[in-house]
């Protein structure tokens, strides 16, 4: 072959591999947007400890997935905490964006960032009970005094703050008269007279029917020996910073869950009728409460 002949054919060469590459080139090139990647809102429900976080997942994600299913553009993500004092620093410190607290818990949340939306129903279960063992032989408050007596946690409502009311009120002074043991849930709570660690065990109407359920032979051996008056039951507070929107969407689906079926089924595991609207004033008789718990028993809020 020629040298001419030998040119040509390589300047053909490298034009065809330079046309190849543009062509590479542009089938790949990126095109660059100011937009961002879409993305799902997730915003974190926290459910205080009504059970421990095993049962409370059981109990309330069928409830958060009936939210999921029914709203569009974001998801709500449940989260359990521990004990009270993992979750009060959670809602305190704003963690939640929507949160189920108890009322002591929901008075206090309005001073971190949150606002009332709504409550859970039924105010007459929403009391403190007193379980004795049967073979105890305890017959009055009296009976109780120089031992123990079990609390789930020093911040539950019904199941500590309003029995040791209902104590004082009848003649108990719980910082003298008896042993104070916070064992950190209801179970525990239940468990701990069952096992004989305590002489009476606090808590409230629903852990207490969710536990005969799970152990109908341990709860048989216990029974209730006093009961408190009601209050206001269990809010729901939501960040004041949440569009309205979205908080108009959960409520709507929360109100109304009582009216299907499939809601009907969640609600019953809570042991409960319904969800309900309220705002920050529903909850004044639980700060009038509050008020004469603290001159009455023992200082709460001084370090929230």
């Amino acid at each position: 072959m020629t040298l001419f002949k030998q040119y040509i054919l390589l300047s053909a060469l490298i034009l065809f591999f330079v046309g190849c590459e543009e062509k590479s080139e542009s089938r790949y090139n990126l095109t660059y947007s100011n937009k961002s990647p879409i993305s799902q809102e997730v915003y974190i429900f926290g459910v205080h400890p009504l059970h421990n976080p095993k049962r409370l997942f059981e109990v309330y994600q069928p409830l958060v997935n009936y939210i999921n299913k029914n709203v569009k553009g974001y998801k709500l993500r449940l989260e359990a905490s521990r004990n009270y004092s993992a979750y009060n620093k959670k809602l305190f410190n704003g963690y939640f964006d929507f949160s189920l607290p108890n009322p002591y818990q929901t008075i206090v949340s309005l001073n971190h960032g949150y606002k009332v939306f709504g409550k859970m129903a039924d105010d007459e279960n929403f009391r403190g009970i007193i379980l004795v063992r049967k073979d105890s032989n305890i017959s009055s408050v009296d009976d109780i005094k120089g031992k123990s007596v079990s609390y789930p946690a020093p911040t539950a409502l019904a199941a500590t703050m309003m029995p040791q009311l209902f104590l004082y009120e009848h003649g108990v002074d719980i910082n003298r008269d008896i042993t104070n043991e916070y064992v950190g849930s209801q179970e525990s709570s239940i468990m701990n007279v069952y096992l004989k660690k305590s002489i009476a065990a606090a808590t409230w109407p629903p852990p207490w029917e969710a536990f005969i359920k799970l152990r109908p032979q341990v709860a048989k051996e216990v029974e209730i020996k006093w009961q408190t008056k009601p209050l206001v039951n269990n809010g729901l507070v939501v960040k004041s910073n949440i569009a309205k929107n979205v908080v108009d969407d959960v409520s709507k689906i929360l109100f109304t869950l009582h009216e299907y079926k499939e809601g009907r089924e969640i609600l019953k595991q809570m042991k409960l009728t319904s969800f309900e609207s309220a705002n920050n004033s529903t909850y004044e008789p639980v700060e009038e409460f509050l008020k004469e718990f603290e001159k009455d028993v023992r200082p709460i809020r001084k370090n929230q």
